[in-house]
């Protein structure tokens, strides 16, 4: 799957995996932890200042209530009732045995300490019309005639206070959180974008061509550094291998000549010299091993001409069926002599694909003189094409002994031959391990996919060419 047709989820989870996305996720999680720390240290503290508070008027009017006499009580007791608005007040005046005087709470509650100090009630108060408080905070006096004075202060205050700063924390976090995952994933996404234009400019480099480079912003960031030192390296690598390339060439060009000049020669003197004369067998061994170096110094120089990508500028509509026919026709004569079954597989219709005739009829021709050259005496070759969503495959099947899987990348290598063909006299068809470079320069000009995979259960070799159909 490229990654113009990668779904909108994938892009999303990539987008959440940059770096960028993940330094905003720690900053935040940082941020949130330390808010939540910050948000419950104000509420504690804020608790505490106000249960401090309410404790001290409790302590007050306790403490004020105790210098009153018996007959006094009732009276202040009422004035408390009078000054407290909003009822968050409860107070009780009760005889020696814990029968009720005056107050609003019916009965003194049972756990509350008499030594005039404030004490939490959890469980609230229950007044004389039957309401029940909610938590609440009491203080208890003994006065000097043994009556009883009971004072407590609800807690709700505090407690709507504590809730009024967890809202706040809530709707200051979401107002901060979201902006921020919102900035975290535009931040994130400039990112992948620029990423995603290096992955473009790499493309070229990976098919062969080192002229191109990778892109620069004016933010002049660690993004373009690393470009930057990446292009230098090409810059290097482009020299270098420019140069490793040209010696080669220049090596396969000038000794071609002289080896010309020296097979003209040997044919000259194996004409002059008898057929029954010992030397001339010599000779003609002395002509094929140069035919075979000439060979090679030409291959070499195919590939090397292959690989300059400026040939795609003559590339047009190719009819691959016709070029499937003429494979067949040439190479039917071959597979005749050794008696092997050469079988060409057409679909009705196949597409036509973008490209260089000439040299895609050279790239399968390679495939099918390779697979009829390694398939033993009675075994058999088919040539087929598939027509795909993308684009048509052409396969090259055989029944011969097979690649084995780990020297399939590597027969595309130049002089490369799998250890059944290393030692020429030991393998029955001997080559240079240069006709499947060709076929790997063809297809790299052409931005195809060659694929080796097994055939027939394993006994065979299917070369795959998988083309792209012309818009």
């Amino acid at each position: 799957m490229t990654r113009l047709d990668t779904p909108p989820v994938a892009q999303l989870g990539e987008r959440w995996r940059s770096s960028t996305a993940h330094l905003v996720l720690i900053y935040g999680g940082f941020f949130l932890a330390w808010t939540v720390l910050l948000v419950a240290l104000i509420n504690w503290q804020t608790y505490r200042y106000l249960e401090h508070v309410v404790d001290e008027i409790l302590e007050q009017r306790i403490a004020y209530l105790g210098t009153l006499d018996r007959a006094r009580l009732p009276g202040a007791l009422a004035m408390t009732a009078a000054i407290d608005l909003r009822g968050v007040m409860s107070f009780g005046l009760f005889d020696a045995d814990g029968r009720y005087v005056a107050g609003n709470i019916d009965k003194p509650p049972t756990l509350l300490p008499e030594d005039g100090a404030v004490h939490p009630l959890p469980d609230g108060i229950v007044r004389v019309d039957g309401e029940h408080t909610g938590p609440s905070r009491g203080v208890a006096m003994r006065a000097a005639d043994g009556s009883r004075v009971v004072l407590a202060r609800t807690t709700d205050v505090i407690d709507r206070v504590g809730i009024i700063i967890r809202n706040g924390f809530v709707w200051a976090l979401s107002l901060t959180l979201i902006p921020g995952l919102l900035g975290g994933f535009l931040l994130a996404r400039g990112s992948l974008k620029r990423v995603r234009r290096i992955e473009t400019a790499v493309a070229p480099i990976m098919r062969g061509d080192l002229g191109a480079r990778l892109p620069l912003s004016e933010r002049r960031d660690e993004v373009d550094m690393l470009a930057n030192i990446v292009n230098r390296m090409l810059d290097r690598l482009e020299t270098l291998l420019g140069e490793v390339k040209g010696v080669s060439d220049c090596i396969a060009h000038d000794l071609r000549t002289p080896l010309t000049r020296l097979r003209a020669q040997l044919y000259r003197l194996q004409r002059e010299t008898p057929a029954d004369d010992a030397r001339s067998a010599t000779m003609e061994r002395c002509i094929a091993d140069t035919d075979n170096l000439l060979d090679r110094f030409r291959a070499l120089l195919r590939i090397s001409e292959l690989e300059d990508l400026h040939r795609r500028a003559g590339f047009g509509d190719v009819d691959l069926r016709e070029k499937l026919q003429r494979v067949h026709e040439l190479f039917s004569p071959l597979a005749e002599d050794k008696q092997i079954a050469f079988a060409l597989e057409l679909p009705p219709v196949l597409a036509r694909v973008r490209g260089d005739g000439g040299l895609l009829f050279e790239a399968i021709s390679n495939l099918v003189d390779n697979a009829i050259k390694f398939t033993p005496v009675g075994g058999r070759v088919a040539l087929r094409a598939v027509d795909e969503k993308d684009g048509p495959r052409i396969d090259v099947v055989d029944s011969g002994p097979g690649i084995p899987a780990a020297e399939r990348d590597a027969v595309l290598h130049r002089f490369y031959r799998t250890k059944v063909c290393r030692n020429e006299h030991e393998c029955e068809a001997p080559g240079y391990g240069l006709g499947l470079s060709i076929v790997s320069a063809i297809v790299k000009l052409h931005d195809y996919r060659f694929e080796i995979a097994d055939a027939y259960g394993g006994t065979g070799t299917r070369m795959s060419l998988y083309c792209q159909a012309a818009a």
